[in-house]
């Protein structure tokens, strides 16, 4: 009987160990799927390379003058240098992550951004968004919803995108003070429509 329980108990140290080992691989996985390639973005335009991030990480994306997303990695569409150019981002239940977010830098076209259920999106990711440029002049409608890493101070960060006109606010339980949040966002965009369903 003592070997059976020795033996149960080993089995059972080792499956913790797998499942942890499984965490770590996923993680490291995700990680290499960011990794920005600098050399990439240089032969392909800014937009091919993201392109292929996001895709690669699970994102969708929407090219300017086409109505169907792209989800397809090895469907990329091919042609001239800077002839398509990303349009919207839904970037749903993907693992792109702040070490990614360098890929978003010369993205000239893009519109609409979806964060829903991303579980490596946090503050530092929003703030990163809204110091490049070219997003801020072009973004108009975003979606964070189920993001659970994000608080107040990352929704605050969003009072850098000017031109941003709609923004959808849900299921964020890192954000605490809802209302003095979305006061300092509206006093800073005057335009901005908030549609919120926070708790």
């Amino acid at each position: 009987m003592r070997l059976f329980t020795w033996s149960a108990r080993r089995i059972l140290s080792v499956q913790k160990q797998a499942s942890g080992g499984s965490r770590e691989f996923w993680g490291w996985l995700n990680a290499v799927f960011n990794k920005v390639d600098y050399e990439r973005i240089k032969a392909v335009g800014p937009d091919r390379a993201a392109a292929e991030w996001l895709l690669r990480c699970g994102a969708k994306v929407r090219f300017r003058g086409f109505d169907r997303w792209q989800h397809d990695y090895n469907g990329l569409p091919t042609g001239p240098l800077g002839r398509y150019r990303i349009e919207a981002i839904d970037a749903t239940e993907s693992c792109i992550m702040y070490r990614g977010f360098d890929h978003l830098e010369g993205l000239e076209h893009v519109e609409e951004i979806r964060f829903n259920k991303c579980i490596y999106i946090e503050d530092a990711c929003l703030e990163r968004l809204s110091q490049i440029k070219t997003l801020q002049d072009s973004l108009k409608n975003m979606t964070i919803v189920s993001c659970g890493n994000v608080t107040d101070k990352g929704i605050i960060t969003l009072h850098h995108l000017r031109n941003l006109e709609w923004l959808l606010l849900s299921d964020l339980p890192g954000v605490k003070d809802k209302d003095q949040t979305v006061d300092r966002l509206q006093t800073a965009l005057p335009r901005l429509t908030i549609e919120l369903d926070l708790a």
